[in-house]
């Protein structure tokens, strides 16, 4: 795998919760997620340098000629006396015959061997691409809600503590008791959002947990969202496809295929085989030696041979339809991705420079308005919960760039 390259830069500041005990433990980055997810023995990688190995076994042995047959045999064996010495053409005889397969059909097998070798390593190094989106993806989902655990308690935090001011204004008597219910009703709701969103870390963890295992996904995770590396220019990104690990696998299956497309032209050729024999006389006769050639005469081809090689050729053809197939998805899989990416990037622009100031100053300024007596509760509550959505969404916009980003490089092959 090509080196993964992470930023120390921060994004948003947002502070982790975890239980107590994890405190004392090293925050979990997302570059260590990764390393650790990559050093795992995960199942789904190793088994396919185990069916690559099979089949660089499988190339070798493919490659060498059949085992000789070796014969041993009575002729003319009298069964009146079942005497060795009777008849003169009475021998015992010891043959060995080699076969030799049609043309270069060993190397041109060995090759397609190993061209579906090439293919499960390349089926490999799309599984590690895999982890190492599922992780990072998977530890931006986590840190999300990680971050909107501690905005949503920031936010009940305020409202108990605008709880507290319509009790003490309702005390003196100038409003009635629906301020005070008001705000109990929407500490109820957050406490509500709180439990939703432990039951979302859970799911998070255990999802992270199968990646990079039990222990390391309960690490309390960094407070900065980091910084991935910057993905190339959408052209560049293009062109990088033919190289990624899923065409790489379509590629040696095509060669494959044209292994297969080469055999069956062997297969016009004749195959052939020698036959060597000794026979053993008694009573002072001479010994026999034979030997011969066996040759395949491939003269009917129209049922066998050529619509071998038809067969061939189809799947070679289908091998590369599948090829441009997938190439057109990733094409469109770019493209949906890199949109998304960018339009993100404006999304969060737009919440930092504008929104998040306008909603912090919008509860400020209904704070103060309420104090005065110029507005009711209802509207400080709305303006202080929408200062809590715009929080929660910038968050969001930012952890969905950065997955966004996490597949631009899967995409790129980082």
């Amino acid at each position: 795998m090509k080196k993964m390259i992470f930023g120390a830069t921060a994004l948003a500041g947002v502070v982790v919760f975890g239980s107590p005990g994890w405190s004392a433990q090293q925050p979990l980055s997302l570059d260590e997620a990764v390393t650790i997810a990559l050093a795992a023995d995960d199942p789904t990688v190793v088994r396919f340098e185990e069916r690559a190995a099979a089949f660089d076994d499988q190339a070798i042995a493919d490659s060498q000629l059949s085992d000789p047959k070796l014969r041993f045999r009575f002729n003319n064996f009298p069964v009146n006396s079942f005497r060795l010495g009777q008849e003169p053409m009475t021998q015992i005889q010891l043959g060995l015959q080699q076969a030799f397969p049609r043309g270069k059909t060993l190397s041109l097998t060995r090759k397609r061997r190993e061209a579906q070798a090439q293919a499960e390593r390349a089926k490999e190094r799309l599984q590690e691409r895999n982890i190492v989106l599922d992780t990072r993806t998977t530890w931006l989902e986590l840190f999300y809600w990680l971050g909107a655990k501690q905005k949503v308690a920031d936010s009940r935090q305020a409202v108990s503590e605008l709880l507290k001011v319509a009790t003490a204004i309702f005390a003196t008597g100038r409003q009635t008791s629906q301020d005070v219910q008001r705000a109990e009703l929407e500490l109820s709701l957050l406490d509500d959002r709180l439990v939703n969103v432990d039951r979302r870390i859970e799911m998070a963890k255990a999802d992270l947990a199968r990646l990079i295992g039990e222990m390391p996904a309960r690490r309390p995770l960094t407070s900065s969202l980091p910084v991935l590396q910057m993905p190339p220019a959408e052209p560049a990104l293009r062109d990088a496809l033919v190289r990624h690990p899923m065409v790489a696998v379509d590629d040696a299956m095509i060669e494959a295929r044209k292994r297969d497309i080469d055999i069956a032209g062997e297969q016009y050729k004749p195959g052939w085989a020698v036959d060597a024999n000794y026979g053993l006389r008694s009573a002072g006769r001479p010994d026999f030696a034979t030997l011969g050639v066996a040759i395949d005469l491939p003269f009917f081809t129209g049922k066998r041979q050529d619509r071998t090689l038809a067969a061939a050729k189809r799947n070679h053809q289908a091998t590369r339809l599948d090829r441009d197939a997938r190439l057109l998805e990733l094409n469109k899989s770019l493209e949906r991705t890199y949109a998304d990416w960018r339009r993100l990037g404006e999304r969060v622009t737009l919440y930092k420079k504008v929104v998040i100031n306008r909603a912090s100053g919008t509860t400020q300024a209904a704070l103060g308005a309420y104090r005065s007596g110029v507005s009711d509760f209802a509207e400080l509550i709305r303006s202080r919960l929408a200062e809590l959505d715009a929080d929660l969404t910038l968050l969001r916009l930012q952890v969905n760039r950065a997955q966004a980003q996490a597949r631009l490089l899967y995409l790129n092959g980082e």
